[in-house]
């Protein structure tokens, strides 16, 4: 779980939570709606490094489109159609 804090207490202690993000992410709340995460750096950049890793799958070798394309999903899971239209 996540570090949490409101906006006013993030406010009042600001070096101290500025502490915290250098060890884990702080959620930053307002009016009890995350609002903000502070993190340090480190973890930012580890964070963009790790979306610019990821890949489309058309991108992939033809051995992956192709199993891709075979895929079929368990009919226990045919519910989850609805929530795409």
């Amino acid at each position: 779980m996540m570090a949490q804090t409101t906006a006013l207490e993030f406010q009042r202690k600001f070096g101290e939570f500025q502490h915290q993000a250098q060890r884990e992410p702080v959620e930053i709340t307002r009016h009890g709606r995350r609002e903000f995460v502070l993190m340090s750096a480190e973890h930012y950049d580890w964070l963009k490094a790790a979306a610019q890793r990821t890949h489309k799958t058309a991108d992939g070798l033809s051995v992956v489109i192709d199993a891709v394309e075979r895929a079929e999903m368990d009919p226990v899971h045919a519910p989850l159609d609805e929530l795409l239209k």
